[in-house]
């Protein structure tokens, strides 16, 4: 799930040292409505899709009074909810005619998410098959450590699995100590693992679903890249971590972070008493069907929102079904759903009853649990709404345009590949001042939606590029839950950490520029 919102708490130490989430954007939200006082009101000529048409910016008097400025931070987070775009004067207001722009859709999708993985967390299937998959591969390490790489990259691509990343960290310690290698390499394993993943997130809906909600875009729109992107950038994670993994276990002298005696030989007691219970914990039918329905959910979901006519060409269809699909260059095959967040929310939810119902759970803690997922997500909804609002805020002064115009210049004849590198490299800060992902989407790309359009480079590349830069910070960022409680939980220093992963980073960040650049150049 999106780390930085959730529940889980880092270490005191660490949590004192920078605000959270909420905080961060509240901050945020009060910075811009005191900066759009003295920034003036302009605007931009729009095409037919409503893109910003460059050449076009004229300055215009502010809109509103001092009075009605005050109004709009009062009413930014209810704005950021249920605010509605009037047709006629663009004013996002909750009491108007027009299409939704506050976040509603985003929160409840991301609410249905919480409730889905609190039911299926209570059966503990996914914990008991990772318990499973590493007492099969105890004799062979390198194998455990890539399969475990992979699968928590899976899973943080396609559903923002990380903090839930914390839990595991009891299990691998004594096992890997067992197996003759050093805690760095298990808090890599881990931390590098589901974060690798977050940052090539394929339709994470915590990332890309809210950045897409906020470009415009399907979260199917450059799924094909981001796929690339996940096999490439995961492979070359686990080669990174296998590397130093083999070299400790050949040399244990080489180890960033030395060896204690004395807890090291008590995890490797730990760990013969834990392989036996592994062996009798195997995962019962139940856990196989509920692993089997969070499979068809989120496969249904990447399914449901790939615009297959533009990835593999258009194909004829019934009349019906035409009406319901807009694919610009392609007709839509009948088979393509088009689904967005209400659809994506109802399915999580029917998810979440079917799971309590294979599983016996009951009505009253299927709905207990329901409730509760729903209710750990409340970080993540004040975070979508909090930017929701900002972004409620630049828009009803119309200074968005202004700060757009201030940007073309910088843009303006730069190539896509630069772009792109510019868009990667702009977002590894903001990341580290708001690692939550969804509300550094939802507060970033209103302004990098339109700026592509004057780069010419796609919205669904300029969010990969976000993704990109976002997830790159993620994996080494202090103010991330992830990283500081993973490594106080492995006793692993921080320094020692950044020295180890440091390499790599540059790497990803090569590699990644490399290939989006190549990707929106030649698009």
């Amino acid at each position: 799930m999106d780390t930085s919102e959730t529940g889980t708490a880092a270490p005191k130490r660490s949590a004192s040292r920078f605000p959270g989430a909420v905080t961060t954007l509240a901050i945020v939200t009060l910075l811009v409505w005191i900066a759009v006082l003295f920034v003036p009101a302009g605007r931009y000529l729009a095409d037919m899709d409503g893109s910003p048409i460059p050449g076009t910016y004229t300055q215009i008097p502010s809109p509103l009074s001092f009075g009605e400025m005050v109004q709009q931070l009062i009413l930014a987070p209810i704005n950021g909810v249920y605010g509605l775009r009037s047709v006629n004067t663009e004013v996002v207001d909750t009491e108007t005619i027009g299409r939704i722009f506050g976040q509603i859709g985003v929160i409840v999708f991301i609410m249905s998410i919480g409730a889905f993985i609190s039911v299926s967390f209570a059966t503990r299937s996914l914990e008991v098959a990772v318990a499973e998959l590493a007492n099969r591969l105890r004799d062979k390490g390198w194998l455990l450590i890539a399969s475990v790489m992979v699968l928590f990259s899976l899973l943080g691509s396609t559903m923002g699995f990380s903090v839930e990343t914390l839990g595991f960290y009891a299990l691998f310690i004594p096992l890997m100590t067992a197996l003759g290698y050093d805690r760095l390499v298990t808090a890599s394993m881990i931390i590098i693992g589901a974060q690798i993943g977050v940052m090539a997130s394929t339709v994470n809906p915590f990332s890309i679903g809210v950045a897409a909600g906020e470009a415009g875009v399907t979260i199917g729109d450059g799924i094909v890249l981001r796929s690339i992107l996940w096999v490439v950038l995961t492979a070359m994670a686990v080669a990174w971590v296998l590397r130093y993994a083999a070299r400790i276990r050949k040399d244990p002298g080489a180890s960033l972070v030395g060896w204690d005696d004395a807890e090291d030989s008590t995890a490797a007691v730990t760990d013969s008493k834990d392989a036996e219970a592994g062996v009798q914990n195997r995962l019962t039918a139940t856990q196989k069907w509920v692993l089997a329905i969070t499979a068809f959910a989120f496969g249904l979901m990447i399914f449901s929102v790939i615009p297959w006519s533009s990835v593999i060409g258009g194909g004829t269809a019934p009349a019906e079904d035409l009406l319901l699909h807009e694919v610009v260059g392609a007709q839509a095959f009948w088979f393509e759903l088009n689904w967005w967040f209400p659809q994506l929310a109802m399915l999580f939810i029917l998810a979440s009853v079917l799971v309590g119902f294979v599983a016996n759970l009951g009505e009253k803690e299927t709905v207990r649990l329901i409730a509760a997922g729903a209710s750990d997500m409340m970080g993540p909804a004040m975070v979508v709404l909090l930017a929701g609002g900002v972004s409620a805020i630049l828009n009803n002064t119309q200074t968005l345009d202004t700060i757009l115009h201030s940007m073309e210049q910088l843009v303006s004849g730069a190539s896509a590949g630069v772009f792109t590198f510019l868009t990667i490299l702009v977002n590894i800060p903001l990341a580290v001042l708001l690692p939550s992902s969804s509300g550094h989407g939802a507060l970033a790309m209103p302004l990098l939606a339109p700026l592509a359009d004057f780069a010419q480079v796609s919205r669904a590349t300029t969010i990969t590029a976000w993704a990109m830069g976002h997830g790159l910070a993620l994996i080494v960022t202090p103010t991330s839950v992830v990283v500081v409680a993973g490594l106080a939980i492995a006793k692993v220093g921080y320094d020692k950490y950044v020295r180890f992963v440091w390499p790599l980073l540059l790497a990803l960040l090569i590699v990644s520029t490399l290939i989006i650049g190549a990707a929106a150049t030649f698009a």
